[in-house]
């Protein structure tokens, strides 16, 4: 079982640990070295183990935040895979009908027909009403 020295707010610390869990080791004593810090450049010197319990509470109440938006994203993922699975589930909606106006050409012939004669009207009418020269 190797022994790894690590340092915990300027303090050194014999630990052993599983092999190949060195680097797990490290690591969690990183963190708890940078929560020592902050605490001590706050409170200043402190008894080893006090410093340990505060940095150890401060990463505990890290962590049970993390837990919470953990379990809050978890629960949020299952109703969205329930929505999905309901989606999934259901029947192909009928496709809707859609009319769209469509003017039959004949009226557009008639109509056409209908403004040639009122400008011919309308230009009859002006040639009448216009002075003679």
């Amino acid at each position: 079982m190797p022994e790894e020295t690590i340092v915990i707010g300027g303090r050194e610390f014999a630990v052993a640990c599983q092999d190949g869990e060195e680097h797990f080791l490290r690591s969690a004593a990183a963190m708890l070295d940078a929560e020592a810090k902050v605490m001590l450049d706050q409170l200043g010197r402190m008894p080893p183990d006090r410093m340990l319990l505060m940095a150890g509470l401060l990463l505990a109440d890290k962590a049970a935040g993390i837990d919470e938006q953990l379990r809050a994203a978890t629960a949020r993922t299952a109703e969205l895979e329930a929505e999905v699975a309901r989606l999934n589930a259901a029947p192909t909606p009928e496709p809707r009908r859609v009319e769209v106006p469509v003017i039959p050409r004949s009226l557009l012939d008639a109509m056409g027909e209908m403004a040639a004669r009122a400008e011919a009207l309308a230009d009859e009418t002006e040639q009448k009403l216009a002075p003679s020269e």
